[in-house]
């Protein structure tokens, strides 16, 4: 099958890519914003030669992901942010296990139920883990339908790559909005490149032990050190972002996924207008974080940096970490659903320039 153009829901769009990256088994549970990808799995996976399981919880649902991961298959589930609260525990055996797989959050409102609109507050969630005990996951930030395609695909191979975990954190806008995207060939994956440690070893089923259990004293630390090791790898060489107009920029803007896009749109209308001088740095890959690069943005101590994100401050924390003091960080936050404007962006960069302290900008002024 070529490579074909096509008008998609996101979270369809989403999940096509994942069948044709060789995605053979999806168990999920519904939850709002992120149904039309359970709903597409429902069809596409028994076409595809697959296997859909609509679980009966969202524990359940990581649960048969991380059976079926340990025979080698490449896994999925998806869910919004009470859905993802739940499988943390199977996510948590996933990543001591080594076991790949690939998951997406499709985020909504927070906390609690909150609301089914649009938000980025389940950063936290996804960049520190999210679950019990020292451990990291792959995580990728989409800002439009075709980076969904893209970063999926990305994503099944990362986790292949790196035995481990991998997500999109998206949001309810990128996954309801329509947009053309170009849908890749579909893979030819091998699950006999996992026989050396998967259960299904083709040549036999050599007697493979899955586990994340080691109660040997001293034998979980060499293991949390080994796998420390790998994500000092991946930190160094898996890092993603796009920057716009950063070198002459007089303010620099940080934003992911929606957010980005409208910051995006902001930059190019300061430069349209003659208005301050703005740049961009999108972070793609949230773990692992571009901190190196921000700080080298930084370095020169002429800029003054904007973190914009539809969260209480969540990747703030990470771009103040990631400049040390070397430049003035502020912060305009939405919460709750709420979607920061283009105009809304300009007037706090315009004010994070003139004040001489750093300024955070929260909803209704407060």
């Amino acid at each position: 099958m070529a490579e074909e153009r096509r008008l998609m829901k996101g979270n369809e769009a989403l999940a096509e890519a994942a069948i044709r990256a060789g995605c053979r088994f999806y168990a999920g549970y519904p939850i709002t914003p992120q149904n039309e990808l359970t709903e597409y799995m429902s069809l596409r996976m028994p076409e595809a030669g697959g296997t859909f399981v609509q679980a009966e919880s969202e524990v359940a649902a990581i649960n048969m992901v991380y059976g079926a991961a340990a025979t080698g298959a490449r896994v999925m589930t998806s869910s919004s942010g009470p859905g993802i609260s739940l499988k943390q525990e199977g996510i948590s055996y996933l990543y001591g296990a080594e076991l790949p797989a690939f998951f997406a959050n499709v985020v909504r409102g927070g906390p609690g139920l909150g609301n089914i609109a649009p938000a980025q507050s389940d950063y936290f969630q996804a960049t520190r883990g999210g679950g019990h005990g020292d451990y990291r996951v792959i995580v990728f930030a989409p800002s439009t339908g075709q980076e969904l395609v893209d970063l999926t695909r990305l994503g099944f191979e990362m986790a292949d790559k790196y035995r481990m975990p991998a997500m999109i954190l998206g949001d309810g806008i990128l996954g309801q909005m329509m947009e053309p995207v170009v849908l890749p060939e579909p893979v030819t994956y091998d699950m006999k490149t996992k026989d050396a440690w998967s259960l299904a070893d083709s040549a036999g089923r050599s007697k493979h032990m899955i586990t994340s259990v080691r109660l040997a004293p001293g034998k979980l630390e060499r293991h949390n050190m080994d796998l420390f090791k790998k994500c000092r790898k991946i930190e160094a060489q898996e890092v993603r972002y796009e920057a716009v107009d950063v070198e002459d920029a007089d303010v620099v803007i940080v934003a992911y996924g929606t957010a980005a896009r409208i910051a995006k749109s902001a930059v190019a209308m300061a430069k349209a207008s003659g208005g301050p001088r703005l740049g961009l740095i999108r972070p793609i890959t949230l773990w692992p974080f571009p901190k190196k690069f921000i700080s080298e943005v930084a370095s020169d101590g002429s800029k003054d940096f904007l973190v914009v994100e539809m969260s209480l401050g969540q990747m703030y924390e990470d771009v103040i970490l990631s400049i040390l003091g070397k430049a003035k960080v502020s912060l305009l936050a939405r919460t709750g659903g709420g979607v920061p404007e283009e105009e809304e962006i300009l007037e706090a960069a315009r004010k994070a320039r003139a004040s001489k302290e750093a300024i955070e900008v929260y909803p209704s002024g407060n």
